[in-house]
């Protein structure tokens, strides 16, 4: 038997309190790996990001169309190996008008090969391209709204109104973190057939593949140059860069979350702390009759670290065993299929998991420092005439 094994026997001689400080403290570490979950999960799509990949909006707003035509200079831009474009719709569910995916109009001969990483069968793609009404839609999506191929799909249009009739022609499957799967996919000239002819040949943006990864910013500015003498003028960056643009605008909020995790690792320290100064305050006497038997002030503040110690282990355990079904198989889950566009892959990343662990052990001993060091300097007389 050790110092340490029977500093961690001292945490079962108040059961009750010990427990309610493990799950005050566990709650902690379960709002704490929440927070960075989400924080970590938004950056998703700029972490994983295609590094061959650069997008093309307007230089104004990326809500403002470009000429379709710009496509056609966009393939012939020095580097730029395959280029496509695409159309935000904006369509609805009307069976459920507060379910959000994001439904896009696509170039049908080239968005597959610059977004390689949404793997289609060759036989659902043979299928779609014959098909005019044909839609692909992500696994998670079809999984959702209970679809299956050759079924008939009904939307509602927001930016186009009116009912738009699809055909599921294949599920698309994906092999990087960063893509939403559940996104409908169709036909960009079934869109342009449908819309007012003044709202045709525009396209929302355009998504090229470069050769050298090394030389998307170049080729970026090279981009940019060409449409500089055009009527409309463009913004040219990486897909990262475009993500994290996207990401700017919720700034906030994420700086938000940033300061709240602080807060609640500053919470769970003073439970922690709290608890363990009444242990201490309860224990002093015994402390003076260790003093007295030989014990030095060294082992004093060690039996009061490893009692800490042991809380903030097990509150760590336990709130790491509340993360996973709650934050990853529950609400991580629910966000994929419900927000894939902004949280296409929620999950706890390890270095999370860990970094939850090591500060609940680190804040509790942080928070014995000082009842340790005040138990340390009791002399003997003081510490036997104490009455907790």
């Amino acid at each position: 038997m050790s110092l340490l094994s029977v500093a961690a026997r001292n945490v079962l001689r108040n059961k009750f309190r010990t427990f309610l400080t493990v799950v005050g403290a566990a709650v902690a570490v379960l709002a704490f790996v929440l927070l960075r979950t989400v924080l970590t999960a938004w950056n998703v799509a700029a972490d994983y990001a295609a590094k061959d990949r650069i997008g093309t909006r307007h230089k104004v707003s990326f809500i403002l169309p470009l000429p379709k035509r710009y496509i056609d200079t966009m393939r012939e831009v020095p580097g730029v190996t395959e280029a496509s474009y695409m159309n935000w719709f904006g369509g609805k569910d009307p069976k459920d008008a507060n379910n959000f995916f994001a439904s896009m109009a696509v170039d049908s001969r080239t968005f597959f090969k610059v977004y390689d990483e949404m793997v289609v069968s060759p036989e659902d793609m043979e299928r779609w391209l014959g098909d005019r009404k044909g839609a692909i839609v992500g696994d998670v999506l079809a999984n959702k709204l209970g679809v299956k191929i050759g079924d008939t799909v009904m939307l509602e249009g927001t930016i186009h109104p009116g009912p738009w009739q699809f055909t599921v022609s294949g599920v698309y499957r994906a092999t990087r973190k960063s893509v939403d799967r559940s996104q409908f996919i169709f036909h960009w000239d079934y869109l342009n057939e449908s819309i007012p002819e003044r709202q045709r040949d525009q396209v929302g943006w355009i998504v090229a593949r470069i050769n050298d990864p090394s030389q998307s910013a170049a080729i970026s500015a090279a981009v940019d140059k060409i449409f500089d003498e055009k009527d409309i003028q463009t913004a040219t960056m990486s897909e990262r860069a475009m993500n994290l643009s996207f990401m700017a605008m919720m700034s906030a909020v994420l700086t938000a979350l940033n300061v709240v995790s602080v807060i609640i690792l500053a919470i769970m320290m003073m439970i922690l702390g709290n608890t363990i100064a009444m242990g201490v305050r309860e224990r002093t006497r015994e402390y003076g009759v260790l003093r007295a038997l030989g014990f030095e002030p060294k082992h004093v503040r060690l039996f009061i670290i490893g009692e800490a110690a042991t809380i903030g282990l097990l509150a760590g355990v336990v709130g790491l065993a509340l993360s996973y079904p709650i934050v990853e198989l529950g609400m991580g889950r629910f966000l994929e299929e419900n927000m894939g566009s902004m949280f296409p892959y929620f999950r706890i990343d390890p270095a999370t998991a860990v970094a939850a662990l090591g500060l609940a052990m680190v804040l509790s001993l942080v928070a014995s420092l000082i009842p340790a060091y005040r138990a340390s300097k009791l002399s003997v007389t003081d510490a036997l005439r104490r009455v907790a």
